[in-house]
């Protein structure tokens, strides 16, 4: 826990709309609030700023351009001045700069958290990424996340925090969802009876739909899948996809939802799957599907591997290999009501002992501790 004195942490994301950093920039405001201390945070705003309970302040700090960022960085100094800032934490690489050179100017404790493997050889891109490596401390989401920091930046492994996001497991308890929450999604879903499985996650090329659509042309068994998430303005992506469904002759086993109760959705599924096609520094995914008891699929890319018991509590295929996650899911339909239990309860207890939130928001708060002047 933090020092007896009470302090004000500043975190920075550019917007809080849905997404693992933006979960966790609310649950680790709440914490702070909870350890008796003073939590703000500054975004552009979005869904879940009506969740957050700590202090907001609307101010653009996404912007790329070099312009608005030094202008960033003097509107930062001048609030860590007045609001009487102890540490800022900046979690994605525009604010990262802007964060950076205010509390350069102000002498402030910088702390940053790498969300994802930041891609970029060109020599401009790698030095624009490599702001979240100048931090006082550095946290890094999963092991697979903290060998890429030290592998492109040069980073002590002194200067790096390794904590795996952490989801709260009430909220993806299956026992505790109701029966009306089921029924509502029955009824959307026109109450087919066949075996569910669901894909969370927007439409993007790399989130895999296509190599799912590919992979369920080869399942035999019964099912319907569901694709929840929206095409965030891909139109000419999402239309591609229902071509693919007409054309591998699935009309009848898809259904599109652009958002909805997912909690619902993972306590009706048979199966989840997150086939990302890029390494994900940590993937929410897998870890909310087994903490529901439901088996996952995912590709063995970045974190999964961390999140996942390959054979126990899901399974990992090859990326871009439609064959072997065919092959995995109609493993997973043909398994027993017993066999599926078996992998439930190993499910979730993995996750219960891994990525419980308290652990997440008690380990960040200890780098807070870490960084902060007496």
């Amino acid at each position: 826990m933090l020092n007896s004195r009470k302090i004000t942490v500043l975190q920075v994301i550019p917007g809080l709309e849905a997404g693992g950093a933006e979960r966790a920039t609310v649950d680790v405001a709440h914490a702070t609030l909870a350890a008796g201390h003073r939590a703000i945070v500054v975004s552009s705003g979005g869904r879940l700023q009506q969740e957050l309970k700590a202090q907001h302040i609307l101010h653009n700090v996404a912007s790329k351009n070099i312009f608005n960022i030094i202008a960033n960085a003097f509107w930062l100094a001048a609030l860590i001045k007045k609001e009487k800032i102890d540490i800022v934490h900046a979690r994605s690489r525009a604010p990262a700069w802007s964060a950076y050179l205010a509390t350069r100017m102000t002498g402030t404790p910088f702390v940053t958290t790498f969300h994802a493997a930041y891609k970029g050889t060109f020599f401009l891109k790698k030095f624009y990424n490599s702001v979240m490596a100048k931090s006082d401390h550095i946290i890094a989401i999963s092991h697979f996340i903290a060998r890429h920091i030290q592998k492109n930046y040069g980073v002590d492994a002194s200067r790096i925090a390794v904590i795996p996001r952490g989801i709260d497991m009430q909220v993806y308890d299956a026992d505790a969802i109701s029966e009306e929450r089921k029924n509502a999604l029955k009824t959307l879903w026109n109450n087919k009876s066949a075996p569910i499985i669901i894909m969370p996650g927007r439409l993007s090329p790399i989130k895999g739909h296509e190599l799912v659509l590919q992979a369920l042309r080869s399942v035999t068994q019964d099912f319907i899948c569901v694709f929840i998430g929206p095409d965030q303005g891909r139109a000419k992506y999402s239309e591609k996809l229902r071509e693919l469904v007409n054309a591998y002759g699935l009309q009848d086993k898809i259904i599109w939802m652009n958002g909805g109760d997912v909690p619902a959705a993972y306590a009706l599924a048979q199966l989840v799957l997150s086939p990302s096609q890029v390494a994900e520094g940590f993937g929410r995914v897998p870890v909310e599907a087994q903490a529901s008891g439901v088996p996952v699929i995912a590709t063995a890319l970045g974190a999964t591997d961390e999140t996942i018991v390959d054979g126990e509590t899901g399974w990992l295929v090859p990326a871009g290999d439609a064959t072997a996650l065919g092959y995995a899911i109609a493993k997973g339909l043909a398994l027993s009501p017993d066999e599926h239990a078996q992998m439930a309860q190993k499910a979730k207890a993995y996750v219960r002992i891994k990525f419980q939130l308290q652990q997440m928001c008690d380990a960040t708060l200890e780098v807070y501790k870490k960084v902060a002047k007496p």
